[in-house]
């Protein structure tokens, strides 16, 4: 059994002394581990790391065993983001939940084409306002992937697309300003570049607004992944994501 694949390494981990068993998200066999002979490093003799885009050739004699890899590097978005934790925190967040989260060789090709955009994408913007907007958005579409997608498109008491600032813990689904009025304590703020027809990014109010409107969104998705998605998998939330709030919070 064999096949050529384009990755993102997801994790490392150390067997023995002179290998590593790595788990991938591929684009056409979903997230798969293999075991790297020697160093680590790849066909170009760059250290694999998470985050790097590979191309894979994985394998075994039957389907079902580990199996074996071989790597060539594509990309390495991190080593763009050295000089900044924040992105590099989020980085690792991404390959954590991805990791914890899929089922092992299911494809999840829209997953991944998001994973490896997200991933260019946030070595281009610098400011968390921009690159945390994004990554919330991946968020979003990690649990609509996962079959737990948030209806934002028209108030769920109303049926009006107009003035949603609110989501329903429970149902998921957007809540006007009107609607939301009597309830405002018992529901998670909409951040304005989540509501249809809105930029991509928290810009447009003061840097302060902007900022809170990244962690609204963090706790929006948050919520969801935590109550939703990794209690269905009977898990907690990687620690890799309360280490990126915990930097988000700090910066």
């Amino acid at each position: 059994m064999d096949w050529q694949d384009e990755g993102v390494v997801l994790s490392v981990r150390h067997h023995g002394e002179n290998a590593r068993i790595l788990s991938l998200l591929t684009e056409s066999h979903g997230r798969h581990a293999g075991l790297l002979r020697g160093s680590g490093q790849s066909k170009s003799g760059g250290a694999i790391q998470p985050g790097q885009v590979v191309r894979a050739e994985w394998r075994a004699r039957l389907s079902e065993q580990l199996g074996y890899y071989t790597l060539e590097a594509l990309q390495h978005p991190a080593a763009l983001m050295l000089d900044d934790p924040a992105r590099l925190a989020a980085l690792s967040c991404a390959c954590a939940m991805v990791d914890a989260a899929l089922p092992e060789r299911e494809p999840h090709p829209n997953l991944f084409a998001a994973t490896k955009a997200l991933f260019s994408l946030m070595a281009d913007l610098p400011e968390p306002e921009a690159w945390g907007a994004l990554y919330v958005r991946w968020e979003i579409g990690l649990l609509a992937e996962m079959g737990y997608g948030l209806d934002l498109e028209s108030c769920a008491a109303t049926g009006s697309p107009d003035n949603l600032t609110h989501v329903s813990p429970r149902t998921g689904r957007a809540v006007s300003a009107a609607a939301a009025a009597p309830y405002a304590e018992r529901l998670l703020a909409l951040p304005a570049f989540l509501v249809p027809g809105r930029s991509g990014t928290a810009e447009g109010a003061g840097e302060r607004d902007s900022r809170q409107a990244v962690l609204d969104g963090f706790a929006l998705t948050g919520h969801f992944l935590e109550n939703r998605l990794f209690a269905q998998l009977h898990a907690p939330l990687p620690l890799a994501r309360a280490r990126l709030l915990d930097i988000l919070l700090r910066a």
